[in-house]
């Protein structure tokens, strides 16, 4: 087989998902609870206004570099680990599925944890019980993957979502009144070498979640290629950033700096809407949950699923890789994951971040060298073990990133996260031009 044998592998316009279902499905991304968390958390930290100066900043990167990939995902039609395999080979794409799935699952525990923390917070009784029913109903949902009823699950919900979220901010200021005391919070100018300026602490502590790049890619190869510039602007792009996190971060800075004693944690945001509203807050995490999670269920589960087929040779149908990743999910809700779970994806994020960096380096120097992309779903046996460029990149700038990370000096956090996509992206370019292989493609296979 040679290049000129290989043919689009992009499904037919009428067996992808229309624009409408996609959007919808997608949008159940927008809802997380951490989304509302995390921004009153760095506002509590840094300040309002550096808070919301990284926001911005954060945005404008998110979108900028979705819009990239998610219209090489509809264009080709390619996952992370089909991708994978040509930027760094079959073993190299396996590692690829297997963080994206464990960091799907990760998410997932830690998601799940906060609405059964709800349900007890609302009825009592032992976490282990909130936890299965967390699962039991979660699971089912998920188990015929994105295309089944994902965008109808998040379409019927998002509404419920929005309107509580309002309903929480006109509840807590006629509680407590309404002030400006959420946008005028300051803790002052933090020097670099205590880990700041504050607005750039911001920006690094959202790079921790550019694992949505790989969900963006995933999600994307769903769509139909015709749909391209409706996906760039209105599914993947900024709009949806500002809501996720713009929206979301200034309703959690207002809850937090409004209702007394509320804790800018996930547990304690979800626990303060529910105290504040009772059986209406629950639902509100109900929602926002169940909104977030089918998309991380749905990622766990075949990512997963992609991973234990290829490394154990074995197939079972679609439910049985549900049912093992949602026991998989509850046993971990079990352990005192929580403890280590900010550890396990910084670095975890690290590694992402470096994968990003390098599909957009392969992305532009293909674009500029006019290459044609290489359709990622073909047999294991055309790609080698690894792509030279892509693993030393990958790899490299991991350790790299990890080393500032975990150096403990306050600033070693935010150069470490800013420099591994730099750096992966330079290595890649420098090494594969270097090499002058841009795939790993087997010899016999290019021509």
């Amino acid at each position: 087989m040679t290049t000129t044998d290989h043919t689009q592998l992009h499904s037919p316009d009428a067996a992808q998902m229309s624009k409408g279902s996609l959007s919808m499905a997608w949008y159940g991304l927008v809802s997380a609870m951490f989304f509302v968390y995390i921004g009153a958390a760095l506002a509590q930290a840094y300040g309002t206004v550096d808070a919301i100066i990284g926001l911005v900043l954060t945005i404008a990167v998110f979108g900028a570099v979705n819009r990239v990939l998610s219209a090489y995902a509809l264009r080709h039609g390619l996952t992370v680990s089909q991708f994978s395999r040509s930027l760094l080979g079959r073993t190299g794409a396996l590692l690829a599925t297997l963080i994206f799935a464990a960091t799907a699952v990760y998410y997932a525990v830690f998601e799940g944890s906060i609405l059964a923390f709800a349900f007890q917070a609302q009825f009592g009784g032992p976490m282990p019980l909130w936890y299965a029913a967390v699962v039991l109903y979660t699971t089912p949902l998920v188990a015929g993957g994105i295309r089944r009823w994902l965008d109808k699950i998040n379409g019927w919900l998002l509404p419920l979502y929005w309107g509580g979220l309002a309903a929480a901010v006109v509840w807590a200021g006629a509680a407590h009144g309404f002030t400006s005391n959420w946008l005028t919070h300051s803790t002052g100018p933090l020097p670099f070498a205590a880990g700041g300026p504050g607005w750039l602490a911001t920006f690094a502590a959202y790079m921790g979640v550019w694992i949505m790049m790989m969900y963006t890619m995933d999600f994307a190869a769903l769509g139909k290629p015709t749909d391209t510039a409706f996906h760039q602007r209105y599914t993947f792009g900024w709009l949806f950033y500002t809501l996720a996190f713009g929206v979301n971060a200034l309703i959690g800075i207002f809850l937090t700096f409004t209702i007394p004693g509320l804790d800018a944690t996930e547990t304690g945001v979800a626990a303060g809407l529910v105290q504040l509203m009772g059986p209406l807050g629950l639902l509100v995490v109900f929602v926002s949950q169940t909104r977030i999670n089918t998309a991380n269920y749905a990622l766990g589960i075949s990512n997963l699923k992609e991973f234990l087929e290829r490394t154990l040779r074995f197939r079972a149908p679609a439910a049985v890789w549900a049912a093992v990743t949602g026991a998989l999910i509850f046993l971990l809700m079990l352990l005192p994951v929580v403890d280590y779970l900010l550890l396990a994806l910084t670095w975890q994020g690290v590694m992402v971040t470096g994968w990003v960096a390098i599909a957009l380096a392969h992305i532009a120097m293909d674009r500029r060298s006019g290459a044609a992309a290489e359709p990622g779903a073909l047999p294991d046996r055309v790609f080698a073990a690894a792509n030279p460029a892509g693993i030393a990149a990958w790899l490299g700038s991991a350790a790299i990133g990890i080393a500032f990370v975990q150096s403990g000096a306050p600033w070693g956090g935010i150069v470490g996260t800013l420099a591994t996509p730099a750096i992966a992206a330079g290595l890649y370019a420098a090494v594969r031009t270097a090499t002058g292989r841009r795939t790993a493609l087997l010899p016999e296979h290019v021509g």
